[in-house]
């Protein structure tokens, strides 16, 4: 019996990759299937044949039910038409795993507009446009609905990539966000950061060398293979949460990397300056900010604040 017997789910990015993956794990596990892609590359290029057909083939191939879908995920209307067909075809939608992506990497000294704007659009808004008309079919229903939408490691902040991180950042307000929005409907909302041989991991400079030099692509020697970096490592965890089992799990950020997954910790306060319940005295702040909040912070490029005075031949020690 599988964990998503009666389910049904749409799948961005459902082409390739962990996308691909999904799709079919989904469908493994009983899960009618709306596998959606554009038909791009990583950089968002239209292919000369869309590559979901070929996720569906597998699926009807192995006995499952699945129908593909060519539109923008950021487009309100494409976002529309998707979950309509859904409801259309199978009368409910119950999971909604946003996957779809781009990447257009850039010092932030060298990023175009043109680089912002389309990967905040699909990253973004290629969330927020499916979620907002899941949301309204999951508010009617009152029963049932999960969403999963795919932010990364970069979150945390990603050099040379500035707007895939800050898009990546925002997709986990808005989980939250949504997960609060819609807890009082039966509905859960999550982040996931994932790690494995991708389309996207094939473009770091050392693997693009060894492409160049003749080796194959990452993405197709560890597709399938049972490896650490196997794209099917990935979706185990997507269908926990997409099950009813996963009802207790709400906004949260959870890491899938290999044979290895993670919760992440809240963001919380850690420590605090007060100024005794009075407007803030700019001699004051000056004087305590650095001992109370960051006197042991340490700075990208493993700078600390205490190395920091030394370059400035300030004392290490902060004053009492």
């Amino acid at each position: 019996m599988g964990h998503l017997n009666g389910k049904t789910a749409i799948v961005t990015g459902a082409g390739t990759g962990m996308g691909k993956a999904t799709a079919i794990t989904y469908a493994r596990q009983g899960a009618k299937v709306l596998a959606w892609d554009l038909g791009v590359d990583v950089e968002g290029r239209a292919l000369q044949n869309n590559p979901v057909d070929e996720t569906v083939e597998i699926i009807k191939e192995a006995g499952g039910e699945a129908v593909p879908f060519y539109g923008d995920v950021s487009s309100m209307s494409d976002s529309e038409d998707a979950v309509r067909t859904v409801i259309d075809t199978w009368g409910q939608l119950d999971i909604l795993t946003c996957i779809a992506g781009i990447l257009r990497e850039r010092m932030i000294f060298n990023m175009i507009e043109e680089e912002w704007d389309d990967v905040v659009r699909v990253h973004m808004k290629g969330t927020f446009a499916p979620t907002k008309f899941a949301a309204i079919h999951w508010r009617q229903r009152r029963e049932y609905g999960r969403l999963i939408a795919f932010s990364s490691g970069a979150f945390l902040g990603s050099a040379g990539q500035p707007n895939y991180a800050a898009a990546k950042a925002g997709i986990v307000g808005f989980i939250r966000s949504t997960a609060l929005a819609m807890a009082r409907y039966e509905v859960t909302a999550n982040a996931i950061t994932p790690g494995a041989a991708t389309r996207m991991n094939d473009r770091s400079l050392g693997t693009a060398d060894k492409i160049r030099g003749g080796d194959a692509p990452p993405s197709q020697v560890h597709w399938g293979a049972g490896t650490d970096r196997d794209a099917f490592n990935v979706p185990p965890m997507l269908v926990f949460l997409a099950s009813p089992e996963g009802r207790n799990v709400s906004g949260k950020v959870i890491q899938a990397v290999g044979w290895h997954f993670g919760l992440y910790n809240d963001p919380e306060v850690m420590r605090e300056l007060h100024s005794g319940e009075k407007p803030w005295d700019m001699d004051y702040v000056f004087e305590h900010f650095d001992e109370a909040l960051t006197h042991d912070l340490e700075l990208p490029g493993a700078r600390t604040a205490d190395s920091i005075r030394a370059e400035r031949g300030a004392p290490t020690t902060p004053n009492a």
